[in-house]
């Protein structure tokens, strides 16, 4: 089978090329998909923007159409970190078109990766650390109340605390957050998840991947979700600007292939949204956050 893919154009606005949030990495990695034979750019799957009733279920209205407008507090400005334009405002709400898009087709072929997605510092009526809307709060209470799932599992690998997740999704049983990060790094303050795993800054990959692997064996039996939406972060790299853990590509292709292996083997479908990736070298940011798309493939290729 092949691996459904979700990506659009719109992904990698005109932005200013000194801004610490690298907004290339999205073309690039698709580029890196291409060069390296895994996918054809017309094989790409092209998301539909958002409607805003959509957005509206995990989000407040007026703050909704403040962002859409350019009508942001100055507050909010300074806590979003980017600078707003059309195209940033369409770029973000079609990035979480393509995460709807990516869990129908995991739903669908048991497995699905977003070229994007992950926006998991997004509150409900303010934007904070580069991100805008919540795609993993909209999606999972979308599918909820459309009757299309009755329990999401989302396992948050980004390095910071998934705050704005556990937030949305506090009075929503149905939905469970899990975030592992490391405890001292972005937010200060922390929100409480469903289940919290801190981490100690240094850790390295094979105390990292036993964590992961112990977390995923206590967890899905738990729950048995319908869908589990995995926030497959690189900023837990050794090389990341903004990480302080030790994984090597080695660990960082043993973590994803593990968290897609442990839902396929279990019959439950799963999605891959790439979260947090910060570097000046943005081809190799590209290919880090490729590491989970090769690795869906082999997991799929081989899914023993």
């Amino acid at each position: 089978m092949h691996l459904p893919l979700i990506y659009h154009d719109d992904y990698s606005p005109a932005f200013p090329a000194e801004h610490r949030f690298p907004m290339d990495k999205f073309r690039l990695l698709r580029d890196h998909l291409v060069a390296s034979g895994l996918t054809t750019d017309a094989a790409l799957l092209r998301p539909p923007i958002c409607p805003d009733d959509v957005l509206a279920l995990a989000h407040d209205r007026d703050y909704i159409a403040r962002f859409r407008n350019g009508e942001l507090a100055y507050a909010d400005q300074r806590r979003l970190g980017l600078p707003w334009s059309e195209a940033l405002a369409r770029r973000t709400v079609r990035a979480v078109g393509g995460s709807l898009l990516a869990a129908e087709q995991a739903l669908q072929h048991g497995i699905a990766c977003h070229l994007a997605g992950g926006t998991h510092h997004a509150h409900f009526d303010h934007p904070a650390g580069f991100c805008i809307f919540n795609d993993l709060a909209v999606v999972s209470r979308y599918l909820l109340e459309a009757g299309r799932v009755h329990r999401v599992l989302i396992f948050d690998c980004d390095v910071h605390q998934g705050d704005g997740t556990a937030r949305i999704l506090h009075d929503t049983p149905e939905a469970i957050t899990v975030s592992l990060h490391c405890e001292q790094n972005f937010p200060a303050r922390k929100a409480q998840s469903d289940w919290d795993i801190p981490l100690p800054r240094g850790m390295g990959d094979g105390a990292y991947l036993q964590v992961v692997e112990d977390a995923l064996n206590y967890l899905l039996p738990l729950y048995q979700p319908d869908l589990v939406l995995y926030d497959a972060g690189v900023d837990v790299h050794k090389d990341d600007a903004l990480g302080y853990l030790q994984l090597t590509d080695a660990g960082v292709a043993a973590r994803d292939e593990c968290v897609l292996r442990q839902c396929l083997a279990r019959d439950i479908p799963v999605v891959g949204l790439i979260g947090g990736g910060y570097s000046k070298d943005r081809q190799a940011l590209a290919r880090r956050h490729g590491i989970l798309h090769h690795s869906a493939q082999r997991v799929l290729n081989y899914p023993q």
